[in-house]
């Protein structure tokens, strides 16, 4: 019984998984990650400039 059931369930199953590659490239966006990372650069050099020429910038 088992010699007839297992080639029986190869050949069903062989049909049912198809890939197939998509029409576009995959894109992956990594600009928030990016821009979040120069923005706060950008504000700890602001920060020190400021505060190492604090007479420039009077509060």
């Amino acid at each position: 019984m088992r010699v007839l059931v297992v080639p029986f369930l190869a050949i069903v199953t062989a049909g049912c998984v198809q890939v197939n590659a998509p029409d576009r490239p995959i894109e992956i966006n990594l600009n928030v990650n990016i821009k979040q990372e120069v923005l706060v650069r950008l504000q700890r050099d602001a920060q020190e400039l400021i505060e190492q020429n604090s007479e420039l910038f009077p509060q």
